[in-house]
């Protein structure tokens, strides 16, 4: 990026290719981020958009289904196919963890979860001893 105070101008740099913008401009850039599931652990944004797509069969995974949800304080937008969602939320494949995501499909989107025949929880854990 450059700027240019004397012109009035700024110059940014797109894959390589430079566009110029006068000041009275710039309120038409829009920055935009992407981050992956891994890296947005522990965050939590405004709202998440969720590619879910069959090929990308190696991410079809219920844990990362659910921690990429839960990153999302207002709004979550999974775009893609059911087949994919389908297939992550099935897909327990990893280590065992037990999650209130069923409950949470179930009651928020009812239809949903009824449509990808989500399977009953194999045990859950007694914790009313819990501390």
């Amino acid at each position: 990026m450059n700027v240019a105070p004397d012109e009035g101008e700024l110059t940014a740099s797109f894959d390589g290719r430079s566009v110029t913008y006068g000041f009275g401009e710039l309120d038409t850039l829009v920055p935009a981020y992407a981050v992956t599931i891994h890296k947005s652990q522990g965050s939590e944004y405004p709202a998440v958009v969720i590619p879910v797509l069959t090929q990308h069969y190696a991410m079809l995974q219920r844990n990362l289904l659910y921690t990429g949800i839960t990153r999302g304080k207002r709004l979550v937008v999974l775009v893609g196919q059911k087949k994919a969602v389908a297939i992550a939320v099935r897909n327990v494949s990893g280590r065992r963890r037990w999650s209130k995501l069923r409950e949470w499909l179930t009651d928020g989107v009812g239809k949903f979860a009824t449509d990808c025949k989500l399977p009953a929880p194999a045990h859950v854990p007694d914790t009313s001893d819990a501390v």
